[in-house]
């Protein structure tokens, strides 16, 4: 169920008689404490079902936040019915190599490292790692090299940025 990229799937449940979106949901608690709901996603790990909520910041989000946010979620989540039966919440941040999902995380990495496996080849490949030149509602441009790439966002099987490790370790030694 943790798909990989592409326009994230939508989901919903059904509480007190009523299809609600998890998303639409999660998102004014997110709001009204400053963050971002970043990507929803549930799934199953073994037979427990597993409820992701991702959350950002401007300055991105501390463990102490994510503690508190994470209280608020499932207190809002019992609120409103979310799950009759068990379930774990995981409320984190993205990480530094974040997952890109919707063109708005596409189009806040724009001139950032990425790499991009797609559901068929392009140029040859399936994965593709360069720069992230553009993001649209469509697609992305990626440069690879010396080559542009345009990848719709319907053949985008997974993305996220990528860091250079070997200068963040020497930016932290410095």
């Amino acid at each position: 169920m943790f798909a990989g990229g592409g326009l994230a799937p939508t989901f919903s449940f059904v509480g007190e008689g009523r299809a609600v979106e998890v998303d639409a949901l999660l998102r004014p608690v997110i709001e009204a404490e400053g963050f971002e709901l970043y990507d929803v996603t549930q799934g199953r790990e073994g037979r427990r079902k597993v409820l992701r909520v991702i959350v950002d910041g401007p300055q991105g989000v501390d463990i102490d936040t994510l503690s508190r946010l994470s209280e608020r979620v499932s207190r809002h989540l019992d609120d409103e019915g979310y799950e009759t039966g068990p379930y774990d919440l995981q409320v984190s941040s993205p990480g530094l190599e974040r997952p890109l999902k919707r063109p708005e995380h596409f189009r806040r990495t724009v001139g950032e490292q990425v790499k991009v496996k797609t559901t068929a080849p392009l140029a040859g490949s399936r994965t593709h790692t360069g720069t992230l030149a553009a993001a649209d509602d469509e697609g992305i441009t990626l440069v690879v090299g010396d080559d542009e790439l345009r990848v719709r966002h319907a053949d985008i099987a997974s993305a996220r940025t990528v860091v250079d490790w070997s200068a963040e370790l020497k930016r932290s030694n410095a």
